[in-house]
């Protein structure tokens, strides 16, 4: 999948875990001896070389040996050099995905549903229930994914659950089981998007730069609301709670409970409350 072309990076250094997927390898290599002409690139070729095996294969090479040379031609590899000499070329090519196993949280995100279904048919024809629930936890974290097993006479019925998620964009996977069948749904999950809440104003009346929240913010705006409703409980905990000098406090009880003592009682003018 090639980026497209108002999406291009200017430099490599602009690539990251979530745009390598979509910069073709060619594009990689050109971005990548552009920048070789730079000393200051050099801190960054490490970093940036565990980014691209994210979504390619690499491997460095010596670069005056035939037969490594061969190993990698250039219509299924690019190639590009490290600013080392002593470390030879590099060499990517795209990472295949042709098992459910091959799947992960970074690229599940870049395959199709029907690639997805297409690789669940070939986990040994089991279905949904055969996948690890740590593969299904990866695969639904990109796809939506529903299943229904109904007998073969009916799976194709008019107006029926296959029809109804066909109309709603789900590719289907339909996995025989005897007389039955069970149909598997895949549709690619829209990309989540975080709503983001900051002032009309990009500067405030005194000129300066008002801050947007970050996910850290709003983690602390949450904590500072709890802290917040802690000191509002107390409150009203100690507003409820009768002080000595409090004369409402015994005046919110009914008057029958109030009750008079004989004087000669030794227990004169103590509340019955006591």
């Amino acid at each position: 999948m090639s980026k497209r072309k108002d999406e291009q990076l200017e430099s490599i250094l602009d690539l990251n875990s979530s745009n390598v997927w979509d910069v073709d390898a060619e594009e990689i290599a050109q971005l990548w001896e552009k920048e070789t002409k730079e000393e200051s690139f050099l801190p960054y070729e490490d970093k940036l070389l565990n980014v691209i095996r994210l979504a390619y294969e690499v491997v460095h090479f010596n670069p005056e040996d035939e037969r490594e040379v061969a190993k990698y031609p250039t219509d299924v590899w690019a190639i590009f050099s490290r600013m080392d000499p002593r470390k030879g070329n590099v060499a990517i090519r795209r990472r295949t995905i042709s098992r459910l196993n091959d799947l992960s949280y970074e690229n599940v995100r870049h395959i199709t549903a029907a690639t997805l279904l297409d690789l669940i048919d070939r986990n040994f024809g089991g279905g949904w229930d055969s996948i690890p629930l740590s593969i299904k936890d990866i695969i639904e974290s990109g796809f939506e994914v529903t299943t229904t097993t109904l007998p073969a006479s009916r799976i194709h019925a008019p107006g029926g659950t296959l029809e109804k998620k066909v109309e709603d964009g789900f590719e289907v996977l339909e996995v025989p089981k005897g007389t039955w069948i069970e149909a598997i749904f895949a549709k690619k999950k829209a990309p989540a998007t975080k709503l983001r809440f900051f002032n009309e104003n990009e500067y405030d009346e005194d000129g300066n730069r008002i801050r947007r929240h970050s996910d850290d913010d709003d983690e602390e705006d949450y904590d500072e609301l709890d802290d917040r409703d802690d000191e509002e409980e107390e409150e009203e905990e100690m507003e409820m709670e009768p002080s000595e000098n409090d004369e409402t406090f015994y005046s919110s009880f009914a008057p029958e409970a109030d009750v008079k003592v004989d004087d000669d009682d030794d227990t004169a003018g103590l509340s019955v409350l006591e």
